[in-house]
Order: structure tokens, then sequence, then C-alpha cells
């Protein structure tokens, strides 16, 4: 995937860490901007939309998981991959972005070589999910799943709104019903790349998907966890064009 024409918006309270990731992304093909604050952030995205956002958790005005949770409520830009910059030892940060819809995170100090792994990963899976969407209605239990506008339908008419690591994800559970992925799998398909020891990234992503879905029995209904396997989604998918 070429990276050429694709834009990022940046924003961090370091000025050399801005400047730094602004030469080296830009030098990559990226066409990059970058904010000091979330104030300036919010205005940069309502001028322009982006392909991905990178937020920095610790802001001088505002947090990044209050920006995380502004993006995925956005009229034009809720569906945009982003990526979290947290503390490395800090693991409450990463379980709250992902909660809140960030599609990863990346500990400080990281180098820029692994930042832009990260961003080509999530922009190819960006990709790869529009190339497929099609105009099929997936219906699966009780919901219905535009393909090409992302959107989520219960039958009592609630709309949910799915991050791009939440399409992904069910997604991959509606290409493979009744069948148990593991969670390589899944991070390879979500994310873009293999896990890392001890990355709970895919548990925590299948816990959000099930509080979208309202599957929050005991034991889950939906989908279900096979025990030293993955998981698995336990309903049909009828496929249709159009609504």
């Amino acid at each position: 995937m070429s990276s050429v024409n694709k834009s990022i918006l940046l924003v961090d309270d370091d000025q050399e860490i801005r400047e730094l990731l602004d030469t080296y992304l830009s030098r990559a093909g990226f066409q990059v901007r970058t904010t000091p604050d979330g104030a300036g952030f919010r205005q940069a995205l309502n001028e322009a939309a982006s392909d991905l956002v990178i937020l920095d958790v610790m802001l001088p005005d505002e947090d990044g998981f209050s920006l995380c949770r502004w993006v995925r409520q956005h009229p034009r830009q809720a569906h945009v991959p982003i990526i979290m910059l947290t503390a490395s030892s800090d693991e409450a940060d990463r379980v709250i972005g992902l909660e809140l819809g960030a599609d990863d995170y990346l500990g400080k100090p990281f180098s820029p070589r692994e930042l832009q792994a990260r961003i080509k990963a999530l922009l190819r899976r960006a990709q790869f999910g529009q190339e497929r969407s099609g105009g099929e209605v997936l219906a699966f239990d009780e919901w219905r799943l535009d393909m090409v506008s992302h959107r989520l339908f219960h039958t009592d008419g609630e709309e949910v709104i799915l991050s791009g690591a939440d399409f992904a994800l069910l997604k991959l559970f509606l290409d493979h019903p009744q069948e148990i992925l593991d969670r390589d799998t899944i991070g390879n398909a979500t994310r873009g790349r293999e896990l890392m020891p001890l990355d709970r990234i895919v548990d925590m992503a299948v816990s959000r998907l099930r509080q979208r879905l309202r599957d929050t029995d005991k034991p889950p209904r939906l989908i279900r966890t096979v025990r030293g396997s993955g998981y698995q989604l336990a309903a049909s998918v009828i496929a249709s064009n159009g609504h």
C-alpha cells in the first residue's frame, strides 16, 4: 500500500516528538499535520479529513481519551483509524483507549519505524475493508451490518457507531460464523500485525464488541469464548444486497 497522499493528524505536546515524526513520516510519503493540544486537534480535524490520527494521552488542555471519544462521534470522521501514544508502563491507559474506540496503541518511548509499521498496517486494513464492502447488508441474530456505510442496526431501530477496529473484528466473525478463531488470527486480521507476548488487545477488542452487540450475558451468548482456543460467533449470517 502506498503512503502517498495518505494524511496523518498528530497531537502531542512534546515539540521534539512532533518535529521528529513530522520529518520521518513526511519522508515516507505521508502528508502530516501536527498540533500541540486538543483545541488545535479539534480545529484541524474539522477543517480537513485525515486518513489516520495519532493521539497522545497526556495533553495540556484535555486528555487523549476525550479526543478519542469525540472522534468516534464525529459526523465525518467517526471511522478514522486511531493510534494512541501511552506511557509504556501504564496498561490502564491502553485499556481505556481501546474501550473508547482506539484501533491500536504504542507505548513511549517508541521508534518512529515501529509507529510507521503500525500506521501502514491500519491503513492496509482500512483499504481492505473498503475493497471488500460491496453493496451487501449482513444480517445476524438481531442485527444488520451495512458494509458500505459500516453502520450497525438493531431490530429495535438503534444504530451503533463502530470504530474501524470494531468493524474489522465484526466483519471477521461474520466472514467465519460458527468457526473458532484464535487470538493470532484475530490480531492479524484486525490490527494487521502479530500480537506481542501478554498483548491483551484482542481480548479487550472482543469485550468491547460484545458491549456494542448487547452480548453481556454470563457466559456471552453471541460471541463465545472457547477456552484455550479463541472466540466463536454463534450465529448464522445472511447476506443481501441493499436494505
